[in-house]
């Protein structure tokens, strides 16, 4: 039995999709522009350089689209799916996820980035299982800012994925395989974890370590660091 992992930014994207939603709901009004870009744009430098406030950041990245109604909200992300995230999917990355589908392989996305943002795009490449920042939500439903749980950031990906095998009543072991797939070398914690870690697209932090193990290198397109 396989399983097979993927990141989601810079991986099977290649944008980032949190720091590109945050541009969209500029571009639309939802929020400042010179403040609102100059604050993602830092958070972003910031998660580049593995040093992100993943709490702070939470808050902040979700705060325009939590003041609004939510079902104003899932509209703009509908938007947001139509206008800038279909266009982007490369054949490449979805017939790599379809290759491990068609294969019987068990497929799931791990990512950084909350599961407002990704969910919808994890549907795209026809994923179902999303492991994702998960929202706190209040009484009424209304997301807080806050993550409920363990964010899925560095050695917290580990962690959330075992959590998910074991509510699946399986571990580690029970794969002859575990793939996964990362852009990023905030991603090492699960890339060490995994039997078969593959680094793609990777950046050049990641790049060197994985020349240094003879970790195989995936390029489904070249990135911007």
């Amino acid at each position: 039995m396989h399983l097979a992992l993927f990141d989601l930014d810079g991986t099977l994207i290649e944008t980032d999709s949190d720091h590109a939603f945050g541009e969209f709901l500029v571009q639309v009004g939802w929020a400042d522009k010179d403040r609102f870009k100059r604050r993602n744009d830092q958070f972003y430098a910031e998660y580049l350089a593995g040093t992100i406030d993943v709490a702070a950041y939470l808050d902040f990245a979700t705060a325009a689209w939590r003041a609004r109604p939510e079902q104003d909200a899932l509209a703009m992300r509908e938007r947001f799916m139509v206008e800038v995230m279909r266009p982007a999917l490369h054949e490449r990355a979805v017939k790599l996820v379809q290759r491990h589908q068609q294969a019987g392989d068990r497929v799931a996305i791990v990512t950084a980035t909350n599961e407002f943002v990704t969910r919808p795009i994890a549907d795209l490449f026809g994923i179902d299982t999303l492991i994702a920042v998960e929202l706190e939500r209040d009484a009424h439903g209304r997301a807080t800012g806050r993550a409920k749980g363990v964010p899925t950031f560095r050695e917290g990906k580990v962690i959330r994925v075992e959590q998910w095998l074991q509510e699946r009543g399986q571990a580690a072991a029970d794969f002859d395989r575990i793939t996964f797939y990362s852009d990023s070398i905030n991603d090492l914690p699960l890339l060490e974890w995994a039997t078969h870690p593959v680094a793609t697209n990777p950046g050049a932090k990641l790049e060197t370590v994985a020349l240094e193990r003879g970790w195989p290198i995936l390029r489904l397109f070249e990135r911007e660091e």
